[in-house]
C-alpha cells in the first residue's frame, strides 16, 4: 500500500513539473515572439526614415536656388540627413528623426514665402513625397510603440 502512494506521489509531482517546465516554455517562447515584433516593427521604422533620408539631398537641391535666406535650416537638415544614417542608437536615431521632421516642417512652411519654388513640379513632387513617407513613419512609430507596450507589459505582469 505505501509503495501505491509513493508511485501516486511520484506521478503527480512528475506531471505537476512537466506543466510547470512546459508554462515556463511557453511564457518565454510568447516573450521571444514579442520581442521579435519589436525588432520588425522598429526594422520597418528604419526603412522609412531611410527612404525619407534619400530624399532630403534631392529637396535640398531643388530649394537651394530659391531659399538663400533658409541656408542654416538647409544646413541643419544636411547634418541631420548625415546624422540619421550613422547612428546605430536607436534612442539617437529617434532624436534624430523628431528634428529631421522639424526641419522638413520648416522647409515646407518657408516655401510658402516663395511662390516661384511652390510652382516647381519637382518641389510639389518631392513634398508630397516626403509628406507622404511622414504619414506612413507616423503610422509604423504608432505600432513599434505599440509593440513595446504590449512587450513591457507582458514582461510586468505575472503570468
Amino acid at each position: 500500500m505505501a509503495g501505491v502512494v509513493e508511485i501516486i506521489f511520484i506521478t503527480i509531482l512528475a506531471l505537476i513539473l512537466i506543466i510547470l517546465f512546459v508554462t515556463i516554455i511557453i511564457i518565454y517562447n510568447n516573450l521571444i515572439r514579442l520581442r521579435n515584433n519589436i525588432d520588425k516593427s522598429w526594422a520597418n521604422v528604419d526603412v522609412l526614415l531611410k527612404q525619407r533620408s534619400n530624399e532630403i539631398p534631392n529637396l535640398i537641391n531643388t530649394v537651394k536656388g530659391y531659399m538663400k535666406h533658409e541656408k542654416q535650416t538647409l544646413q541643419s537638415l544636411t547634418k541631420a540627413r548625415s546624422m540619421i544614417l550613422e547612428t546605430e542608437k536607436l534612442s539617437r536615431k529617434a532624436a534624430v528623426d523628431n528634428l529631421i521632421t522639424d526641419l522638413l516642417k520648416t522647409v515646407f512652411a518657408v516655401a510658402e514665402d516663395y511662390p516661384d519654388l511652390k510652382a516647381v513640379e519637382n518641389f510639389l513632387k518631392l513634398q508630397q513625397r516626403i509628406t507622404g513617407l511622414e504619414n506612413e513613419l507616423a503610422d509604423r512609430r504608432e505600432f513599434y510603440n505599440d509593440s513595446v507596450t504590449i512587450y513591457n507589459i507582458r514582461i510586468e505582469s505575472i503570468p
